[in-house]
C-alpha cells in the first residue's frame, strides 16, 4: 500500500501545465509501449494457453505410449562438478543417486571432476548408496580443469560407448555441478521422448540463495523464464536449453557432429574474425537441435533446485556480472540462428529470436527519451516517469506470479526495471564485444588475454560501433520527440 500510495504521489504531483512541449517523449514512449505491452501480453496468453491446455493433454497423451512400450527408459546423467563447495556437492549427487535409483529402467552416471576433494566426496557418497541401487553405473572421469566444453565432450564420448540408437527411450540429463535434480525426473521427462520428433527439453528452476536481494532478484528471473519458456514451448520449440538442468535424446547427444560442436563451437564474425566459444554450451546444444529441425520443449511442473551465491561481493556486479556472461551467449548464437529463416524454425520462433535484438533499442528509447525531454523542455515528466513504471511494473509482476500461485515481494517491481534497463545496456554493450568471454567461477577469460595490435585494434572498434549505435539511436530519439 506504501509503494502504491508512492506511485499515486507522484502521478498527482504533475498537472497539465508541467508538460506543455512534452507532447512528442509522450508519443514516443506511448508507440514503445504499445508495441512492447502488446509483445509481453501476447506472450503471457500463450503461456497460460500452454500451462493450462497444451501441456495437460501432451503430458497425457506421452504417458499413455510410454505406458505402452515393452520396457522403461534408460536413464544417462551427466554431471560437471568445478570449484563447488563440499556441501553443494553432497547434496547434488545426493539428488542425482535418488533419481538414479529410482529410474525403473536403470541408470548410468558419468561425472567429471577436476579437484580431488570433489573425487573423495562422491567417491564417499556412491560407496554408500551403491548396494542399494545395483541397476546404476558410476563412471568417474577425472579431467584437466580445461574448460567445461572439453569436460562435456569427454563425458559424451564415454557415453557414446554405450551405444544409444534411437530405437530406445534413451534420456541424457545434463546437471550443472550446483542443481539438484528432482526424484521423478526420469519417470517425468522420459513420456516426451516417444515422439521421434522430440529432440530435448527443459524444466521450472527453482533457486536456494543465502543473501535476499540476489535471492529476490533470480526468483523473479525464473519467474519470467516459467512465462516466455511456457509461450515459446506452445510453438514447439524454446529459446534455450538451460545448463542448470536439461533432458536430450540420448541418441542425439552422443552424436559425433553434436559432440564437436559443444566441445568446439564457434562463429565467423565479419569485424572480430572467428570467435570461439567458451562459455555458452547449452546455447550450443540448442542451435544443433534448431538447425536439425528437432522439436524442444518446457516442463512447468517439473523443478531442479539451483544453489547459487553472489559470485561478488555487491549485489549489482554479481548481477552485472552474470549478465554479461548470459547476454553475450545469447547473442553468439543469435545471429546465425536468426539466419536458418522462419520456414525452417517457425515464424514465431524467428520472430522472438530476432525480438532479442530489437528489445535492446526499445527498452533503451524510453529512458533516454525522458533524459532528454527532462534536460531540454522540463523535469515534470521524470516525476510522472517514475510513477508510470512503478505501476506498469507492479501490474506487470502481478500477471507474472500466476504462473507461481500468486503473491510477489514489492522489491519485485524495481527489480524488474532494473533487470530490463541494465540488461538492455549490457546486451549492447556485448553486442559489440562477441568475443569478450568469461566464466564467473573461473580464471580462463578471452577478455583479459594479453591483447597483441590487432586485438587491441578490435576491441577499439566495438567502442566505436557501440558509440556510434548509441549515438545514432539519441539521434532518433530526438527526431521523435520534436525536441530536434
Amino acid at each position: 500500500m506504501a509503494y502504491l500510495a508512492l506511485c499515486a504521489v507522484l502521478a498527482l504531483s504533475v498537472t497539465n501545465r508541467n508538460f506543455t512541449g512534452t507532447e512528442g517523449a509522450l508519443v514516443t514512449l506511448g508507440m514503445i509501449g504499445t508495441w512492447r505491452y502488446s509483445w509481453a501480453f501476447v506472450n503471457f496468453v500463450r503461456a497460460q494457453l500452454y500451462t493450462r491446455r497444451v501441456y495437460p493433454r501432451a503430458r497425457r497423451r506421452a504417458e499413455a505410449a510410454y505406458a505402452a512400450r515393452p520396457a522403461p527408459a534408460h536413464a544417462y546423467f551427466m554431471v560437471t562438478t568445478f570449484k563447488i563447495e563440499p556441501g553443494v556437492t553432497t547434496r547434488v549427487y545426493d539428488s542425482i543417486f535418488a533419481a538414479a535409483g529410482a529410474s525403473r529402467g536403470g541408470a548410468t552416471i558419468v561425472a567429471s571432476v577436476v579437484d580431488a576433494a570433489d573425487l573423495r566426496v562422491i567417491r564417499d557418497l556412491w560407496e554408500a548408496r551403491r548396494h542399494d541401487m545395483p541397476q546404476v553405473k558410476l563412471v568417474i572421469d577425472r579431467i584437466p580443469g580445461s574448460g567445461k566444453r572439453d569436460a562435456i565432450a569427454r563425458s559424451l564420448r564415454l557415453l557414446r560407448r554405450e551405444s544409444p540408437t534411437s530405437r530406445d527411450v534413451l534420456v541424457l540429463v545434463f546437471v550443472d555441478g550446483d542443481s539438484c535434480v528432482p526424484l521423478d525426473i526420469v519417470e517425468r521427462a522420459a513420456p516426451f521422448f516417444t515422439d521421434p520428433r522430440m529432440g530435448a527439453l527443459t524444466t521450472d528452476e527453482q533457486v536456494e540463495i543465502p543473501e535476499p536481494l540476489f535471492r529476490d532478484w533470480f526468483k523473479l528471473r525464473f519467474t519470467q523464464c516459467q512465462m516466455m519458456m511456457s509461450s515459446m514451448a506452445y510453438g514447439g520449440r524454446v529459446l534455450t536449453l538451460t545448463g542448470r538442468m536439461s533432458v536430450f535424446r540420448a541418441d542425439l547427444a552422443t552424436d559425433p557432429t553434436f559432440i564437436a560442436q559443444v566441445q568446439s563451437d564457434h562463429i565467423d564474425h565479419w569485424r572480430l574474425g572467428r570467435v570461439n566459444f567458451l562459455t555458452g554450451d547449452d546455447k550450443s546444444t540448442w542451435y544443433w537441435l534448431l538447425s536439425r529441425g528437432f522439436r524442444m520443449t518446457y516442463l512447468p511442473d517439473v523443478h531442479s533446485l539451483s544453489m547459487e551465491s553472489q559470485p561478488m561481493p555487491g549485489f549489482f556486479e554479481s548481477a552485472f556480472a552474470l549478465m554479461r556472461r548470459w547476454f553475450g551467449n545469447m547473442l553468439r548464437t543469435n545471429g546465425r540462428a536468426l539466419a536458418l529463416g522462419p520456414r525452417r524454425i517457425g515464424t514465431f520462433t524467428w520472430w522472438s529470436i530476432l525480438d532479442q535484438r530489437m528489445s535492446i533499442w526499445t527498452t533503451l528509447i524510453g529512458p533516454i527519451a525522458i533524459l532528454l525531454t527532462a534536460i531540454f523542455v522540463t523535469p515534470a515528466v521524470i516525476p510522472a516517469y517514475i510513477a508510470w513504471i512503478m505501476f506498469t511494473r507492479y501490474l506487470f509482476c502481478w500477471a507474472l506470479s500466476t504462473f507461481r500461485g500468486g503473491g510477489f515481494p514489492i522489491v519485485y517491481a524495481p527489480l524488474l526495471y532494473f533487470g530490463q534497463i541494465s540488461g538492455a545496456a549490457i546486451k549492447s554493450y556485448a553486442l559489440f564485444r562477441l568475443d569478450q568471454q568469461k566464466w564467473t567461477r573461473q580464471a580462463a577469460s578471452s577478455a583479459k588475454a594479453a591483447l597483441p595490435l590487432g586485438a587491441r585494434l578490435r576491441a577499439a572498434s566495438s567502442t566505436y560501433m557501440h558509440a556510434l549505435a548509441l549515438g545514432w539511436l539519441t539521434l532518433g530519439v530526438l527526431l521523435l520527440t520534436g525536441i530536434l
